[in-house]
């Protein structure tokens, strides 16, 4: 591999205009498709396998035309202190309010509040239903603005008016705070290769891969029903990796710049040595992501696939495009140890012999491996502690920050309703083969209201056909409670005597059955989805590596990483530590999805600084050095381009933790936490204290599997053949010429 590389290296540079052009009319291409294509709307939230599922499936087919999926809206109102919502006065702005409501295009029904039970025991809160035709994500600005429109005058006659449900979601935004981060970006790559031209290598084309990638995603977002976080999330990981990958090809271009070979063997040279561990990083990524679709949540697949498609991108940009742009700046990047005249360079470093801080720590890592691998260990296992208390749960209109209306609707709702009506469940019961559906409806609904921690229990609402209906359940406790989701469970087990007794059908479904279906789904799957993804790398690493033992800790140290990760998730988004730093205003149940896509793009990313860093170990330790040299030699060279890279990516992730999206949020976190202990805790101490007590026990490999394995050569040791043979060639030419 390390020889093709190569090849493709040299080309690129020596062809450069040919690869730009490829990659400028690749861009442009994705960005015709992206301005032509229908906005993205929210991916269709379907969950197969699940009760919750079935149940809304049997709705579509025995209610037609009943808009399942459609948006919905609650138009909350409270009464001014002293009044009631069954004054005339405020009778009648309601009123005006429902009938202006109605109208709407994409309207199919408004519930009057006084009609249809909406005003509370009190007196004092009211609230009046809006469905629409089509799901929140694709409701015309007109409709939302009519909809707000008509809150507004319901508060000129003095009520308070707040909106909730999902007809005023809109796409998240991630805000400043990302920007800020591809400047912090910016400022680490300026210190790390000394020269603003090389600094900005990486940065343009890991945009220019974002471009391509988050182009491709917005133009076919409408035809394979992406959801619009799904471009967010492939940029936040497309720009890390990408900035990243790029990066660590400049570093060894300028490092064989330093060994003073001619420009366009350097490029070949970086592309065939960081190129070959840019590859297999890139395939770790990659794994991690596709085998998101182990899940079977399709939004979840539809985001890892198109994530891994960007990551891709990334490779193919690091492998031909910078060594492109590297042919077009020339001189201007200099050697490593140079620096640019504006950044006070422009001569060789004075002090060369001095070792550097990554050949310090090293040594004295391999001084103290023992006392550095318990106090990394302890440290990471202190850290995920918390993560004992995981409670998981979907973001609700709870969760959302009290500035907004949704929120406001959801705390009067509450304080109207009680703290259940928030998450009403939906009990649908299919009597399609049952002698008397009637008396079967009738049975279910007494049932439910003997179990605990129920408040109310509607009359059951048949079909057309008499053979189904549907009976709203308002829990006691809020929707992310352990109580309701017991509720759940009880009203299953109750449903499945009836099926006994009658051979009617009683599934729970509705947004708070949904989320507790989806946690439970999740943490299924998080096993076999461990054991896929981790046993694929782990075969890939042996490749790499030709190695048993490295792979092994690889793995077990990812999982402390992702392990304190979540513990840190835990404190700040469940227990509340530091969470008016971090923007948190409510804290509650961390978002059932954010363990296993965390798993997966943690250990994708993790496995990036494994390969780069130990690659360059195993390349010292190949030339002939010994075991705790290599490290030190492998640290001399790395440590500071990965801890460059590590920073960049946390500064990259940190950005997102000022969008708009809760979920955003969080994964902007937990992936940022995550690559702090990852880089700086595991591959930074405890990587080279096992491998200082390992020692050449660390390189071992069965014989049969050394013969029965392909040698990929990501150390390029078959380089050196290739350029003496090179060199070898240029002599006899001079020898001919003369």
């Amino acid at each position: 591999m390390a020889t093709f590389l190569y090849r493709l290296g040299r080309f690129s540079f020596r062809k450069r205009h040919v690869v730009a052009l490829f990659w400028v009319a690749l861009l442009a291409l994705a960005g015709a498709g992206a301005a032509g294509a229908p906005a993205a709307g929210n991916s269709s939230f379907s969950i197969p396998g699940t009760e919750a599922q079935k149940a809304f499936d049997l709705l579509d087919e025995r209610f037609p035309g009943a808009s399942a999926d459609g948006a919905t809206a609650r138009v909350v109102f409270k009464a001014p202190d002293g009044q009631k919502m069954t004054d005339p006065g405020n009778k009648a702005a309601v009123q005006d309010t429902v009938d202006e409501l109605s109208g709407g295009a994409e309207v199919t029904q408004v519930t009057d509040p006084y009609q249809g039970g909406g005003v509370s025991q009190d007196g004092t809160v009211a609230y009046a239903s809006v469905t629409y035709e089509v799901p929140g994500m694709e409701l015309e600005e007109s409709s939302r603005e009519a909809l707000k429109a008509a809150a507004e005058d319901a508060r000129d006659s003095g009520l308070t008016v707040e909106i909730g449900g999902d007809a005023l979601q809109a796409v998240p935004e991630t805000g400043s705070a990302e920007i800020i981060g591809i400047g912090v970006a910016a400022v680490v790559l300026v210190i790390t290769l000394g020269s603003l031209l090389a600094a900005g290598l990486p940065l343009l084309t890991a945009i220019v891969g974002v471009g391509i990638g988050v182009a491709t995603i917005t133009a076919l977002a409408s035809t394979l029903d992406l959801g619009s976080t799904t471009s967010i999330l492939a940029s936040m990981i497309g720009l890390a990796v990408g900035i990243d990958y790029a990066l660590f090809v400049v570093s060894r271009y300028r490092a064989e710049l330093a060994e003073g070979r001619e420009r366009e063997e350097a490029a070949g040279r970086a592309v065939g040595t960081a190129g070959s561990a840019v590859v297999f990083a890139g395939l770790t990524v990659v794994i991690a992501l596709v085998g998101l679709s182990v899940v079977n949540i399709p939004m979840l697949t539809k985001m890892g696939i198109a994530a891994a498609g960007t990551v891709a991108v990334a490779v193919l940009i690091a492998l031909t495009l910078i060594p492109a742009v590297l042919g077009y700046a020339g001189r201007r990047v200099r050697p490593a140890g140079e620096k640019s005249k504006l950044l006070g360079g422009g001569r060789a470093k004075d002090k060369a012999d001095k070792p550097n801080m990554g050949t310090r720590w090293a040594s004295f890592v391999v001084r103290r491996p023992l006392a550095v691998l318990l106090l990394g260990v302890v440290g990471l296992g202190a850290a995920a502690v918390p993560a004992g208390s995981l409670e998981l749960g979907l973001p609700d209109d709870g969760s959302q920050p009290t500035s907004t209306t949704q929120r406001r609707a959801y705390d009067l709702l509450s304080e109207g309703f009680g703290p259940g009506f928030n998450g009403p469940l939906v009990v649908v019961v299919d009597a399609q083969g049952s002698d008397d559906p009637q008396a079967v409806f009738q049975q279910v609904g007494d049932e439910i209201k003997a179990l605990d921690n129920v408040v109310n229990v509607a009359p059951a609402a048949p079909n057309k056909a008499g053979d189904t209906a549907t009976i709203a359940v308002i829990p006691d406790a809020k929707p992310s409670s352990a109580a309701t989701e017991d509720l759940v469970h009880d009203i299953r087990a109750a449903g499945a005597d009836i099926k006994d007794g009658t051979g009617a059908e009683v599934l729970v479904t509705g947004a708070t059955a949904m989320n507790i279906d989806v946690s439970q789904k999740l943490n299924d799957a998080l096993v076999p989805y461990l054991v896929l993804v981790v046993g694929l790398a782990f075969l890939l690493l042996i490749v790499v590596f030709r190695s048993i033992l490295v792979p092994l800790k690889a793995a077990l140290g990812f999982l402390l990483s992702v392990l304190a990760a979540l513990g840190a998730v835990v404190a700040v988004y469940q227990w509340g530590w530091l969470s008016g730093l971090m923007g948190v205003e409510e804290t509650g149940p961390i978002m059932s999805m954010m363990p296993i896509f965390m798993v997966g793009v943690v250990f994708g990313l993790a496995m990036d600084y494994e390969v780069f860093l130990v690659t360059r170990i195993r390349e010292a330790h190949v030339h002939g050095e010994k075991p705790a040299q290599a490290v030190v030699t492998g640290f001399r060279y790395s440590a500071r381009v990965v801890t460059a890279a590590a920073v960049i990516m946390i500064a990259v992730f940190s950005g997102f933790i000022g969008s708009s999206d809760s979920m955003v949020k969080m994964i902007g976190f937990g992936l940022a936490i995550a690559v702090l202990f990852d880089a700086f805790v595991v591959r930074m101490a405890i990587v080279p204290a096992v491998l200082a007590l390992l020692g050449a026990k660390a390189w071992w490999l069965p014989k049969w599997m050394d013969r029965a394995l392909p040698n990929v050569d990501v150390e390029g040791e078959s380089l050196a053949a290739h350029a003496g043979a090179a060199g070898k060639d240029d002599e006899d030419k001079e020898l001919v010429r003369a």
